[in-house]
């Protein structure tokens, strides 16, 4: 579904990916770990069109991405979740999921399926956006993303800032979504969770693919989890 080949990029003079490839079938859930700074969140940046690649390719179901607006890349089926989550605090939650569908002919899930997904979304559909925890609030990110009938998903760091509590609750949600067929890359520092959900993994390490191999395989490698994660 998703292939990235060979994918460079920079900020200013800072060259931060160095010849990434990388791919993700329908159906799968696969991450991306490392330490800070490693060119994680600027993978998710490009695929997004957020950040134009310097080069490389990416292509999503054989088309390529480059030189497409975020909107359009949008539009085409991939959605974001960003590490900052993007609610608008001034909107109702109701209001705030009835933005991906304005002027659409075709949206993604109706609201009772989202309510059904995310009761506490339902709880708390007339506060706003500001009257949320923080995991109210990352529910409401992905739950506009499922509105916009995205086919990938992308999720940077869903479990950054999360009550233990709430970052368990998050990765249910996330096992839900890929029982539902929803194909997810994710971003996410929280290993423990990642392995819990993933299918496989690739480990960036200044700007490359240090790493890639299945969840079980990654999980019986000490070395590996050692020297590119300190775990």
């Amino acid at each position: 579904m998703l292939l990235i080949e060979g994918l460079e990029a920079s900020y200013d003079e800072s060259r931060v990916l160095r010849g990434v490839s990388l791919h993700v079938a329908r159906g799968e859930l696969v991450t991306l770990l490392g330490r800070n700074g490693m060119g994680k969140t600027t993978t998710i940046k490009c695929v997004s069109g957020l950040l134009a690649p310097t080069g490389g390719t990416i292509r999503f179901q054989g088309t390529s991405l480059l030189g497409l607006k975020p909107h359009e890349i949008a539009a085409r089926g991939i959605g974001l979740v960003p590490e900052d989550r993007r609610v608008f605090a001034s909107l109702t939650v109701l209001e705030n999921l009835k933005i991906p569908t304005l002027g659409r002919a075709r949206g993604g899930w109706d609201l009772d399926k989202v309510f059904t997904f995310f009761p506490r979304l339902r709880e708390r559909r007339n506060h706003k956006g500001s009257e949320l925890s923080g995991g109210e609030q990352q529910m409401l990110a992905i739950a506009r993303v499922l509105r916009m009938r995205a086919e990938l998903v992308l999720l940077d760091e869903p479990s950054e800032g999360l009550a233990p509590l709430l970052v368990r609750e998050i990765v249910n949600i996330i096992s839900e979504m890929k029982r539902e067929g929803i194909t997810i890359l994710l971003v996410e520092q929280n290993t423990a969770c990642a392995c819990r959900v993933a299918d496989r993994h690739y480990i960036l390490s200044h700007g490359e693919v240090a790493y890639s191999g299945t969840n079980e395989e990654f999980l019986a490698n000490d070395e590996v989890k050692k020297a590119h994660l300190g775990i």
